[in-house]
């Protein structure tokens, strides 16, 4: 069995692929300050619940948290034998990338442009909601060609309650009009239709820098939300990024 980690800034994703599917993920806080033994008490206690043996062949991660690297190499050598194949920018991932420097692209945009290549059509342009969302390009020629990044709604909301003091943190759920009738349908129509505003612009323009119609899926944390509010997004994927590390581990 596979265990796939991708780690983001905010939350970590753990999948367990049994050669045929994924059995079981699990979402973690991402946090340098566990020790590997914590973690592993979490994690086994993970399998436990889910009825599966922490019997693993191969652990492979995605990573924008350098400091979790170490921890999670101690953590796969300690409690399962083995060594974290890590897919990073300087990786024999496979994937051509126009970018300036090439090494400098996330792990987890790689991952996504792996499993967005195997699964559709180029060009594809792959928004990934989390921390920051960010917007990977795949051009015609299958080529990582950059992208955008911006921050992402948790973020955009708890800068705006940070800087307004009589501004609360409400759901991010979108409401049913664009005008507000109360402070929390105002955050929520400025904050959730803003924000998927906001993404169909620049899916639009990536669009027509392209020069042909892409491939627009979504994926991340509030993927699911905002596929349902945006015109541009066509689907959504939860399982792309895992799929990418799942992808490469099989090459490594």
């Amino acid at each position: 069995m596979l265990l796939a980690i991708d780690v983001g800034n905010s939350h970590t994703v753990y999948g367990v692929w049994d050669g045929q599917s994924w059995v079981a993920t699990w979402r973690h806080q991402t946090d340098v300050e566990n020790t590997e033994d914590e973690l592993a008490a979490w994690l086994h206690e993970m399998f436990r619940l889910a009825g599966i043996a922490p019997t693993l062949d191969k652990i492979a991660c995605a990573s924008v948290v350098p400091g979790m690297n170490s921890l999670l190499d101690m953590l796969a050598k300690k409690y399962f034998g083995l060594d974290v194949v890590f897919l990073n920018g300087n990786s024999n991932h496979g994937i051509k990338v126009d970018y300036n420097p090439p090494t400098s692209v996330g792990a987890d945009r790689i991952a996504n442009a792996i499993a967005a290549l195997t699964s559709y059509q180029a060009p594809i342009i792959v928004v990934d909601f989390g921390t920051a969302t960010t917007f990977d390009v795949i051009d015609n020629n299958g080529v990582y060609a950059g992208g955008a990044i911006m921050a992402g709604p948790v973020t955009a909301m708890q800068a705006l309650v940070a800087r307004g003091a009589k501004l609360p943190m409400v759901a991010l759920t979108a409401p049913e009009t664009a005008i507000g009738k109360d402070t929390t349908h105002s955050i929520q129509s400025g904050v959730m239709l803003g924000y998927a505003g906001a993404i169909d612009s620049m899916a639009s323009r990536i669009s027509a820098e392209l020069g042909s119609k892409p491939k627009i899926i979504a994926t991340g944390g509030l993927g699911e939300v905002f596929t349902e509010l945006c015109e541009q997004i066509e689907s959504y994927d939860a399982m792309l990024t895992l799929d990418g590390i799942r992808l490469f581990a099989n090459k490594s």
